[in-house]
């Protein structure tokens, strides 16, 4: 892969990273979930359509293991573009704690309130189960979208509003996972009990994206 493409996907991730996980530290508590949601869906519109051309914008592990199982990506370019993705997340969540070091008065919780959790709430079952189908559902979207006859500049749209409508279900349940990128970035400062909790954020959208990418490549009309 070239550093113009791993530049982008490591650009691309920080700011979904950052979009999701701002409004969920410093927004009122009663408005975070919505604002998390659409500012994450706005991102992934304007970073989709920026940086399609160059990396195709996965900005998520668990997209580019599910174009994989599509039969749209070269399995040989997953890794670095999964370590440069997990960079940025990282670098985001970098960002977001220094921004709560210097607030007169921080977020209560801290990065805890905002790592992806299957006991705050709802058990590991309903987590995982969740997890999985979301994602499956954000993979067939972005596959479909990348079909012969669907309308590319839709694509960024159709994306981002997939991205807006499952956050605004996943959030009250998982915190909103659907990005290992992004469960791994919060969960590294969050410590150790979302460290533990760390695999289901990583397993279930893993699976349901590669259902997801089988599942689009059955219908698809490649």
């Amino acid at each position: 892969m070239s550093t113009r493409e791993l530049t982008a996907e490591a650009a691309g991730t920080f700011a979904l990273v950052l979009a999701l996980c701002g409004p969920l530290l410093f927004a009122p508590a009663g408005v975070a979930g919505l604002a998390a949601a659409l500012a994450a869906g706005g991102v992934v519109v304007a970073m989709t359509a920026a940086f399609s051309p160059v990396s195709g914008a996965h900005l998520n592990p668990a997209i580019t293991l599910g174009l994989i199982a599509a039969g749209r990506l070269d399995s040989s370019r997953a890794p670095l573009m999964i370590l440069v993705q997990c960079l940025g997340g990282l670098a985001a969540a970098g960002l977001l704690a220094l921004v709560m070091a210097g607030a007169a008065t921080p977020p209560k919780g801290g990065f805890a309130s905002v790592a992806n959790s299957y006991d705050r709430v709802f058990g590991l079952t309903a987590v995982f189960a969740l997890e999985a189908v979301a994602t499956a559902l954000l993979v067939l979207v972005v596959v479909g979208m990348g079909g012969r006859r669907a309308p590319a500049t839709l694509a960024p749209l159709a994306i981002g509003l997939a991205t807006v409508s499952l956050y605004l279900l996943t959030i009250p349940v998982s915190g909103g996972g659907l990005n290992p990128a992004r469960s791994l970035a919060t969960a590294v400062f969050a410590g150790t009990g979302a460290i533990l909790q760390l695999w289901v954020f990583w397993v279930a959208p893993i699976l349901g994206a590669v259902l997801g990418g089988v599942v689009g490549r059955l219908i698809s009309d490649d």
